[in-house]
């Protein structure tokens, strides 16, 4: 059985959620996932993105105003940060619908994968929102050599990450 965080410490909408899985620290080896990428291939975590500087920016739906503004984010610093740095927006939005936002929206510098099938991610850097059978939202920042070098769990899932220190954070391990 997975390690629960604690329900007080996230909240949605002002109401504590619970979030089920492992929760991720800095100084952890990085698990390896696997997610489902636009055209219904597989994404390897591990394989897909290789030494490189990982953010992962971890949002409930692409759809939702927030989720989209954190989408956008991303995609426009993407242009700007060093080819050794990837961008992965990771959902549980289906595939389908991921791509449709993306192709609306000119999401085109960072990957977008889908977490639904199996909570693969979620579980394992403990992202899960228990009650919602969403992801909550954070930033995780992976190195080269997959250990994890910045975590942010979001306090209230419908307020934006700190992009700022994030972004400052990965600019530090090029």
């Amino acid at each position: 059985m997975s390690e629960n965080i604690r329900k007080e410490r996230v909240k949605f909408g002002g109401n504590p959620v619970s979030l089920r899985g492992k929760e991720i620290k800095v100084g952890d080896d990085a698990p390896n996932f696997n997610a489902v990428k636009q055209d219904l291939s597989q994404f390897d975590f591990y394989n897909d993105s290789n030494g490189k500087i990982k953010i992962i920016s971890v949002v409930p739906s692409i759809d939702t105003g927030v989720c989209s503004l954190q989408t956008s984010k991303f995609n426009d610093e993407a242009t700007k940060l060093s080819d050794d740095i990837e961008i992965i927006t990771i959902s549980v939005d289906l595939p389908f619908a991921q791509k449709r936002y993306c192709g609306a929206e000119g999401i085109e510098n960072i990957q977008v994968v889908s977490d639904h099938k199996d909570l693969d991610f979620g579980e394992k850097y403990g992202f899960v929102i228990d009650e919602f059978r969403l992801l909550s939202r954070g930033i995780v920042i992976v190195d080269g050599n997959n250990k994890v070098k910045y975590v942010q769990y979001v306090d209230e899932v419908t307020e934006h990450p700190d992009y700022d220190t994030a972004l400052e954070e990965a600019k530090k391990l090029v």
